[in-house]
């Protein structure tokens, strides 16, 4: 898809270098603070959760929300030495 060039600005903040645009931990929210936090997990949090969960020798709990399954994905992924290494 192409952008018009008279919208680039809309795009690009002054004096912004690349690592400023693109940094993926820019976009990260506190699980807390997610608006869909107290939801039920979803699938995918689930079939993930089960296996870090079976890496690490634990069990996952029911019941969880989206934002405490989050947590837990990223307590297990340091765990097993999955995930973002940063």
């Amino acid at each position: 898809m192409a952008t018009d060039p008279g919208m680039a600005h809309l795009f690009e903040r002054e004096g912004a270098d690349m690592s400023e645009k693109h940094d993926p931990q820019a976009a990260v929210k506190d699980p807390d603070e997610w608006v869909t936090g107290d939801e039920p997990t979803t699938a995918a949090q689930e079939s993930y959760l089960r296996t870090l969960a079976r890496e690490a020798g634990e069990s996952v709990p029911d019941g969880l929300s989206k934002a405490e399954a989050a947590k837990l994905i990223d307590r297990l992924q340091q765990q097993t030495g999955r995930g973002d290494q940063g």
